[in-house]
């Protein structure tokens, strides 16, 4: 079985999904005129201004729950990964993903709003959402929906479950059957409450475990404060100077700090349209500019504070492509998150342990608990051209995810990071084909969006004025539908 994923890895994330997200990525910065630059501003206010409704969430809770997604166990263990087989250089890339990967979460989220739907008495968005009403493509979206059901629910979780399990195993010696069932327990109570009690503890939990996590990563830069240039030389020589100490592996330096990258942030994938599909916002434009935000969050500074406080310390071994193992001080340790432990080994003796896996229980609980969300979502979307809308696949898929979660906590880690990376990968052609079709209802909006606040107004989106097609909820003659709950936020 692992022999045959593997070998379908090497199909889905060949050197063309690199090219392909690199190249989406830089078409649609120069498309939008690099948005995600020219509004670094609005991003911040947006994230912390506005309401919610009795239909949607709020901004911020979007942004918990897109950014409580994107930090899982790649931003631990995948950096870390990304550095052995990829070099120093492969944080490099990582960053000039996140530049341009920030303008994909842009329009993959703008893209959410503007083809959203006030479905069931909630607000629904995404991916197969903007494929069946932007593309106007049935199967398509039909197609996009059940991968991401099968990805959220079987392929995906297993990376965050068996990385939990053995962390909690080594730092605490609880064994991970018992961690498996605390988790089935944690996970039933939270997602079976419903999208509101999601948000609602991805809200109390990301901003905690984001702050606490840099918070030990500047205690280790202080502490080798002088040695800070001497990592930055470092990663810079190695990702573009052929005759750097890694040079030789350049090749690999870029397409793991992609795909590792890609992995953390998640842009592209279309995972994360689900939730900000649901932002209660006045403009499709403001919930892009929040989004493109929690990739420079994710990437940018989770990821750089795992990055720097592994090559600071130097607990680190870089394999070249030869197979080659090029060791530091820290002998054969197996890439993940033990390159983090000992990295905080090294200034808080004896903490390292505890310190990684309580990092790693929080980050992936609550990518777990957003997974749950994305798969009820693209399940709603399945329902909602049905005249007799099926509730039992509902509980058959949170179910799923709750025994997926309990295989895993005692399965191959190997096997599920294989599986992982095939969900994504899968998910991430098909979103990234649909965006390259979509471009024009992103841009119009755009347009829309600069013409209001060259005009000193608070933009407020009426998709005919803008001349979108299809994008009922935010016709004019829908307004008196959704009134009620526009009575409740606070226009942003």
């Amino acid at each position: 079985m692992g022999e045959f994923i593997g070998r379908l890895n090497d199909i889905v994330w060949s050197p063309a999904l690199v090219i392909f997200i690199l190249a989406l990525g830089l078409f649609f910065s120069i498309a939008t005129r690099f948005i995600h630059f020219r509004y670094i501003k609005d991003m911040f206010k947006l994230t912390f201004t506005g309401g919610k409704s009795e239909a949607g969430i709020s901004s911020f809770q979007a942004l918990s729950m897109s950014i409580g997604s994107r930090i899982g166990i790649g931003n631990i263990a995948g950096v870390a990964t990304a550095i052995t087989l990829g070099g120093p250089g492969a944080v490099f890339w990582m960053w000039i993903l996140a530049f341009f990967s920030a303008s994909i979460a842009f329009m993959e989220t703008t893209l959410a709003q503007i083809y959203k739907v006030k479905q069931d008495g909630e607000y629904r968005g995404g991916v197969p959402y903007y494929i069946g009403k932007g593309l106007k493509k049935e199967w398509f979206a039909v197609i996009f929906a059940a991968v991401t059901m099968v990805s959220m629910t079987i392929l995906v979780p297993g990376i965050q479950v068996n990385t939990i399990a053995l962390s909690l195993d080594d730092a605490f010696g609880i064994a991970p059957a018992i961690t498996g069932i605390l988790l089935v327990i944690l996970l039933a109570v939270v997602i079976f409450g419903g999208v509101k009690r999601i948000a609602k503890t991805a809200e109390t939990i990301v901003p905690v475990m984001a702050i606490g996590y840099i918070g030990v990563c500047v205690v280790i830069l202080a502490v080798n404060f002088t040695s800070i240039p001497d990592v930055l030389s470092l990663i810079v020589s190695s990702a573009i100077n052929p005759s750097a100490t890694f040079g030789g592996i350049i090749g690999s330096a870029i397409a793991w700090g992609v795909q590792r990258g890609a992995f953390s942030n998640a842009a592209g994938f279309g995972s994360e349209t689900f939730e900000t599909g649901a932002a209660e916002v006045s403009h499709p434009v403001k919930q892009g500019l929040v989004q493109a935000l929690s990739v420079y969050i994710t990437t940018l500074v989770i990821c750089s504070a795992t990055a720097f406080m592994v090559l600071i310390t130097g607990m680190y071994n870089v394999q070249l492509d030869d197979g080659t193992m090029v060791e530091n001080n820290i002998g054969a340790v197996e890439a993940g998150s033990n390159n983090v432990q000992l990295s905080v080994e090294t200034i808080l003796p004896g903490l390292g342990g505890p310190f990684v896996a309580v990092a790693i229980f929080f980050f992936a609980f609550t990518s777990l608990i957003t997974y749950s969300y994305k798969a009820e979502t693209s399940l709603a979307y399945l329902n909602s051209n049905r005249k007799k809308k099926l509730q039992w696949p509902l509980t058959v898929l949170k179910c799923g995810l709750l025994v997926t979660v309990f295989y895993n906590s005692t399965n191959s880690a190997a096997l599920a990071w294989s599986f992982g990376d095939l969900g994504f990968g899968v998910m991430a052609w098909l979103n990234m084909i649909a965006l390259l079709f979509l471009t024009k209802p992103v841009l119009k909006a755009v347009k829309d969006y600069d013409v209001q606040k060259k005009q000193g107004k608070d933009p407020v989106f009426d998709s005919l004025k803008a001349g979108i097609k299809n994008a009922d909820f935010w016709e004019p003659e829908q307004e008196e539908s959704v009134q009620p709950a526009k009575k409740e936020r606070k226009v942003i």
